[in-house]
């Protein structure tokens, strides 16, 4: 199941569209794409049946950690690129 994904900086100076895309083995992709031209492409899993983690890579060079919280249908997230805390909600 793919969803569409929304979400920005912690500071609200950068922001973020893409999408999380599920399978039913537990694991999945992340991708966003910044308002400043900055994209970054990840993988998650879940750990428990609501809560998944994951990390990407962005094509700046910065890197981070994200989890989230999912309903199957939707859910929100937190993570951070490089030093910068950013949030995000799917679905």
């Amino acid at each position: 199941m793919t969803l569409p994904l929304r979400g920005q900086t912690e500071a609200g100076d950068e922001k973020f569209t893409g999408q999380a895309t599920g399978q039913l083995d537990g694991g999945g992709t992340l991708t966003l794409i910044s308002n400043r031209g900055r994209s970054c492409d990840g993988d998650f899993v879940y750990v428990t049946g609501r809560n998944g983690e994951g990390v990407f890579n962005c094509t700046d060079g910065q890197s981070g950690s994200f989890k989230f919280v999912s309903t199957g249908s939707r859910g929100v997230g937190t993570g951070m690129i490089g030093q910068s805390p950013f949030t995000f909600t799917f679905g």
